[in-house]
């Protein structure tokens, strides 16, 4: 399930880059990743979880404002794969796959951005405008979320 998790919550990174981290932060702070004493030990720290929280949170408010650059324009993009790479990074220190595991969170973030630009193109075509399509990608990041933390548990 780590792999798989990792690859899906890569992929949440992929549609909202600061989601994926703070995913995981929080998933080792309720000790459904282990990774203390690992070099990714920091990610439980509660100044940690705090700021990607608050980065997520802020992102999921910015991203509906016709300000927020392309998630495909160059740096949006490797930013993606960058918290993609962390996210798998982070659930791969719990289960002795870090590597492995950061591979799957960077592929994963590549494919929600690609993906999810499509996916919510088309949905913001069929309701007419972006709002309620933000609101469906933001649930369906939410959504994988609560179905990997379940998983990992």
């Amino acid at each position: 399930m780590a792999f798989l998790s990792a690859f899906l919550l890569g992929l949440v990174a992929g549609l909202r880059s600061m989601l994926g981290p703070a995913a995981v932060s929080w998933a080792a702070h309720l000790g459904i990743l282990h990774v203390d004493g690992t070099s990714l030990a920091f990610m439980n720290w509660p100044y940690t979880r705090f700021v990607l929280t608050a980065l997520a949170l802020g992102e999921l408010i910015a991203d509906k404002t016709p300000f927020v650059p392309s998630r495909k324009s160059p740096l949006p993009f490797i930013g993606r794969i960058v918290t993609g790479a962390l996210t798998g990074a982070t659930i791969g220190a719990s289960v002795h796959s870090l590597a492995g595991c950061a591979v799957l969170g960077a592929v994963g973030a590549v494919a929600g951005t690609m993906g999810g630009a499509v996916v919510r193109a088309q949905v913001a075509k069929m309701f007419g405008r972006d709002l309620p399509a933000a609101f469906a990608e933001d649930l369906s990041a939410l959504l994988i979320i609560a179905l990997c933390f379940l998983a990992l548990r």
